[in-house]
């Protein structure tokens, strides 16, 4: 019934976002229900909306470096979690610097839950292993975003992030506006590795209906 449902539910963003925003909704449908009689699917579908302030885009866009699990070289794909929301990108086969660029969008109601970024190497025959893993927070992009920026220049820096000890940073993170987005540049250094970092970038999807920010 909830998938008959979704599928009647008008697209307002593009099919990779429908998809992964279903799966949010099935998720948070879990854990309402674990704890309280069920609910009819046009209410639960209110209180999401309620609760939603937008889904963020990810780009993951590049491995760097990373760590070697087979004989010479890996099969490596990246992990994104937040809450309970989990992605992954492809895999790539034979690669330590490896080109994703690949989207991985979530929903966002809690914008200060930190995400979760893990690379593994893909085994057939056995469980993959870890090749280092990284967080990142959203508050100084989430900041930036409300920002009346008005009519700028594209390429205009907005704020800059510096690396320390208090986060994952391989070096100085800029969020910049892009062509009318606010849009955020993020180097991580893998941490439990001998080796590694990933290029990611942000950008903010306003959904209709939902709570905004």
């Amino acid at each position: 019934m909830q998938r008959k449902f979704l599928s009647k539910k008008r697209n307002p963003v593009g099919p990779r976002e429908e998809k992964l925003f279903c799966w949010g909704y099935r998720e948070g449908d879990k854990r309402r229900m674990a704890g309280s009689p069920i609910t009819p699917q046009n209410q639960r579908s209110t209180s999401l909306m309620d609760n939603l302030l937008g889904l963020l885009r990810i780009l993951i866009k590049r491995g760097v470096n990373l760590a070697v699990r087979d004989v010479r070289s890996s099969d490596p794909y990246v992990v994104v979690k937040m809450g309970r929301q989990k992605l992954k990108t492809r895999v790539i086969k034979k690669d330590v610097n490896p080109e994703w660029n690949e989207d991985l969008t979530l929903s966002i109601t809690d914008p200060s839950l930190p995400i979760k970024l893990t690379v593994y190497d893909h085994d057939t025959f056995s469980k993959d292993d870890k090749m280092g893993d990284a967080e990142f927070d959203i508050s100084t992009y989430i900041e930036a975003l409300k920002m009346n920026l008005g009519e700028i220049p594209s390429g205009t820096i907005i704020s800059k992030v510096q690396p320390g000890r208090n986060n994952c940073l391989a070096e100085e993170s800029t969020i910049y506006w892009k062509d009318g987005k606010v849009v955020q540049d993020i180097c991580l250094r893998l941490r439990n590795v001998e080796c590694g970092e990933v290029e990611i970038q942000l950008q903010w999807i306003d959904l209709p209906g939902s709570k905004g920010l």
